[in-house]
């Protein structure tokens, strides 16, 4: 029952500590101009004002060098296979925001 239990709650918290890229930096997916911000989406380093684009399961997240391996991801260097599609779901993300 024990193990039953720790192993549903070890699900949960990684779960819980996946990590997604933070919407409100939407206008700065894929534009390539450093500017976005560490928590916000990326398409690869380029996009980031901290050079580092992490892979959090598949998703670009700007990061902090120091914090590329935390909460799930997995380093630095990321490139977006999807990144014409990621660049338009950011875009329409952007007109939903109205920023």
């Amino acid at each position: 029952m024990v193990r039953i239990t720790l192993a549903v709650l070890s699900a949960f918290a990684l779960t819980a500590m996946a990590i997604t890229p933070n919407n409100a930096g939407a206008k700065s997916v894929g534009a390539g101009n450093g500017e976005q911000f560490i928590t916000g989406g990326c398409v690869n380093n380029a996009d980031c004002s901290s050079a580092c684009c992490a892979d959090a399961s598949g998703v670009g997240v700007c990061s902090a060098e120091a914090a590329q391996f935390q909460n799930g991801k997995n380093g630095c260097g990321f490139v977006d296979p999807n990144a014409a599609a990621t660049i338009a779901a950011a875009k329409a993300q952007v007109e939903k925001q109205g920023f």
